[in-house]
This record gives structure tokens, sequence and C-alpha cells, in this order.
């Protein structure tokens, strides 16, 4: 009985140390930190405040801390090996960056205002249909699904897309549809857009771009 007591209580205090370690951790994450890195190697690309001028260069003000720290890592070489998503400027944008320094700048770009962008196709009935109910005929799965009915997305699973340049959404499905990007957990992305034409993909890209 004691033997129990004594495991128990051993079992009790582990996992309090875990539990105050994780606390910890997470209270090392710091946006002023972040934004000192942001000014000082992303706003040239991405403005200040994560609001690009730039269709090339994403919005990122407002997206999820956890889809931004994984593009980061993503980007860099890792023990050796290639960087999962290839892109010349990012891999020497983050070269220098430690693993909190991604932490904080995804935490500070988080923290921010996106401001959106407006539709401007004329084939908007047909994009939102493909953007809400996709396509069951084709195996055509409705972008809503996984970014919602707005585009925000979910943290820690799908990215934040409304409010999104059109063009840079639109380049993105075009490298998800020829593999030049790869890094979508269990090849969702290029599933999908493996299904959508040249016009399906600069309709809802399109569409995207205003939703709020």
């Amino acid at each position: 009985m004691v033997h129990r007591f004594i495991a128990l209580s051993l079992a009790l205090a582990c996992a309090a140390t875990a539990q105050a370690a994780d606390k910890t951790a997470a209270a090392k994450i710091d946006p002023a930190k972040g934004q000192q890195v942001a000014a000082q190697i992303c706003a040239a690309c991405h403005n200040p405040d994560g609001n690009s001028s730039v269709s090339a260069n994403p919005k990122l003000a407002g997206q999820h801390a956890d889809y931004l720290y994984k593009q980061l890592k993503n980007f860099k070489a890792d023990g050796g090996k290639p960087a999962e998503r290839n892109s010349a400027v990012m891999a020497g944008m983050v070269a220098a960056l430690t693993d909190q320094d991604m932490k904080n700048v995804a935490a500070f770009y988080v923290s921010q205002t996106q401001k959106g962008e407006q539709a401007k196709t004329q084939a908007i009935e047909a994009a939102q249909k493909l953007y809400r109910a996709g396509d069951a005929s084709r195996g055509l799965p409705a972008c809503a699904g996984c970014h919602g009915p707005a585009g925000a997305g979910i943290p820690a699973q799908y990215p934040r897309i409304g409010g999104q340049f059109a063009e840079y959404t639109e380049a993105q499905l075009k490298a998800f549809r020829e593999g030049s990007r790869a890094n979508d957990p269990n090849r969702m992305m290029r599933a999908v857009a493996a299904r959508m034409s040249d016009a399906e993909i600069k309709a809802v890209s399109d569409y995207i771009a205003g939703l709020r």
C-alpha cells in the first residue's frame, strides 16, 4: 500500500513538473522579440505589419502562428536534408533564425490585423460553388471544409486563406498541382489542385481574396 502511495505521488509530481515545463516553454514565446526579428528580416517583403503590398509576397498578418512556424521550418534545410519547401529567397531569410526566433515571429504576425483584398472575377457564382461545395463528381472536396466559409482556417491544422492576394493563392495552387510545392500533410493540397483546371484555380483564388 505504501509503495502504491509513493508511486502515485511520484506520478503526480512528474505530471506537475511536465505541466510546469509546458507553461514555461509557452511563456518563452515573445511577440515583441518576434517583431524585432520581423523588422530586420521580413518587413522588406511583407511590410512591418505583415500586410504585404506586393502580390508575390503573401500577407502574413493574422495568419495562424502554428502554420507560420511550420512554413518557416519548412523553408530551412535541417541536418543536411534539403528544405521541405523550396525557395532560394526564403532559405536565405530563415538561415540564421533559431527555432525560438521562428516561434516569436509567428506569434508577432498572428497578433496583427490583415488588410484583405477584393474579389474581381466575373465567375463569382461558379467559384463560390466550388469553394463551398466542391464537385463530388470529380472527387473535389469543398475548400470550406478545411478553411471555413470565410477562409479563416483552423489553428494548428489549416491556414487562413481569406483576404490573401488572388495571385499568390493561384500560384500556390498551381505549385501544389505541379508538385513543385510538396509540404502539404498527406498530399492533401496536391490531391485537390490536381483536380482543378487553370480557370477554376484562378476563379477560386479570386473568390478567396474577397472572403472576410
